[in-house]
């Protein structure tokens, strides 16, 4: 089994006091990681499966009897698919309150709700983080380099979800199921879709604009929806975990642009099912948004398990000068220009420079992208 870097952050939270939450997209391992570290604690420890319609009824705001007859003696509870729970944060807050030397696991494959549900009724009483696909470090740690660097553009086609990296000859299929209504069915469920075919047209309108800016009015006519549905889809879809957004950097001059986003997924093979192209790199013409889709998401993998606290962007100004990737962390930046072609000659802009005064600058490419993913 491939030790995940969140396991030994997680192990370290243990004090059967707090609650810890995990959150993430469907089928990235939460359930494999918390069960694992709950057998660890306690063999003899109570799963309750949120996607189960019968504990689901039996979990619809429970009394505080029905919770402590229901625990019985276990020491280690786990919630898992969480967000099916009705007050699923209450119910944790009852349980925590009332017996003082439990430990309680929540995974969630969306915070479109479990946010909300848990936020308030758990403050002081949870540690929260994220778990996603495998990252370039997790597969290098197991696999040792020398295994895992010849294995790039497979990961730039089919990606790093958990199945698709364990059994690759079958990537197509797993990668076709999971981007079906499968991989956001916590939003279809929400009741706020009232159009799925334009959730999906607007996927496929993301996934060609990868490394792009986006435009939402112009999603709009392209997606055939007005602007504030396609604003809700975006949100909607990122907090399933199927997108996120990268904001540009600007500090109110004039000539920078401050309202476009750059919108990127969370894999790589997710991202090519619902365009439906594995090509080959040989064959693509499409290998700048791969290179800065895979290396933005496992940067951003990377700097969640480190715990960084900074901000991340992107910058481009009015004459389309621009810079792929910034960090911002204590007042300083940090400036990357990402292209997958080591022999392009990169110049970062002078305005950019000037402006900013970055501490470094540096070109991620091909030949050297393992040091900034390590780093």
């Amino acid at each position: 089994m491939i030790k995940r870097a969140l396991q030994t952050i997680l192990e370290a939270k243990v004090d059967f006091n707090k609650s810890i939450v995990v959150l993430g997209p469907r089928q990235v391992g939460k359930t494999t990681l918390i069960t694992k570290i709950a057998a660890s604690l306690n063999e003899d420890y109570l799963y309750i499966n949120g996607d189960d319609p019968a504990i689901r009824l039996a979990w619809n705001n429970p009394t505080q009897a029905f919770i402590n007859n229901y625990l019985g003696n276990y020491k280690v509870v786990v919630f898992d698919e969480a967000q099916r729970l009705e007050n699923i944060g209450l119910t944790a807050k009852m349980i925590i309150d009332a017996k003082k030397d439990i430990q309680l696991f929540i995974s969630g494959s969306s915070s479109l709700e479990i946010a909300s549900k848990i936020n308030e009724p758990l403050t002081g009483r949870k540690w929260e983080y994220r778990l996603y696909p495998f990252s370039w470090n997790e597969l290098k740690d197991q696999f040792s380099f020398a295994k895992v660097h010849p294995r790039l553009e497979e990961f730039l086609i089919t990606g790093m979800y958990p199945d698709v990296i364990n059994s690759p000859e079958n990537a197509i299929e797993i990668l076709n199921n999971l981007a079906g209504s499968y991989l956001y069915k916590d939003i279809l469920e929400t009741g706020n879709i009232r159009r799925p075919d334009a959730l999906l047209k607007l996927l496929q309108a993301l996934a060609w604009q990868v490394g792009h800016e986006v435009s939402y009015n112009e999603l709009s006519k392209t997606v055939g929806i007005d602007k504030v549905t396609v604003s809700t889809y975006i949100d909607l879809l990122e907090k399933s975990f199927v997108i996120f957004r990268l904001n540009p950097l600007a500090r109110n001059l004039r000539n920078e642009i401050s309202t476009s986003r750059k919108i990127f997924f969370y894999d790589n093979g997710i991202r090519n099912s619902i365009i439906n192209n594995f090509a080959p790199i040989a064959q693509r013409n499409d290998i700048g948004a791969l290179w800065e889709n895979f290396i933005i998401s496992e940067r951003k993998k990377n700097l969640a398990y480190s715990g960084f606290y900074g901000n991340t962007y992107f910058w481009r100004n009015v004459s389309k000068s621009e810079v792929d990737y910034i960090e911002e962390q204590d007042n300083k930046i940090s400036a990357f220009e990402i292209k997958w072609n080591p022999k392009v000659k990169v110049k970062f802009p002078e305005s950019f420079v000037q402006k900013y005064t970055p501490q470094s600058v540096q070109v991620i490419n091909s030949d050297n992208y393992w040091e900034f993913l390590s780093s």
